[in-house]
C-alpha cells in the first residue's frame, strides 16, 4: 500500500464513522472548529493527518481511534 491508498482508506474509514454518527461533513466541521473543505479533503484522502491530529477526529467523532486506522490489512 503506498501513502495515496493509504491516505484514501483512512478517509473512507472517517466518512464511514462520520455517518454512523448522523453527522454532516459541515456538523462534524462545526464541531471540531474546521472548515467543511478540511473534512471533505480528508474523506477523499487528500489531507493528510498526524496521528495526534487522528486521535482528535477519533474523539469527535466519538469512535475508538482503531475503527479510523483499521486498513484491512
Amino acid at each position: 500500500m503506498n501513502k495515496k491508498e493509504l491516505l484514501k482508506h483512512f478517509g473512507k474509514n472517517v466518512k464511514i464513522e462520520r455517518i454512523k454518527k448522523d453527522l454532516t461533513q459541515e456538523q462534524l466541521a462545526k464541531i471540531m472548529g474546521k472548515s467543511q473543505n478540511f473534512i471533505a479533503c480528508i474523506e477523499c484522502g487528500k489531507q493528510n493527518m498526524s496521528l495526534g491530529k487522528v486521535l482528535e477526529l477519533a474523539n469527535y467523532l466519538q469512535t475508538d481511534i482503531n475503527n479510523l486506522l483499521n486498513f484491512g490489512i
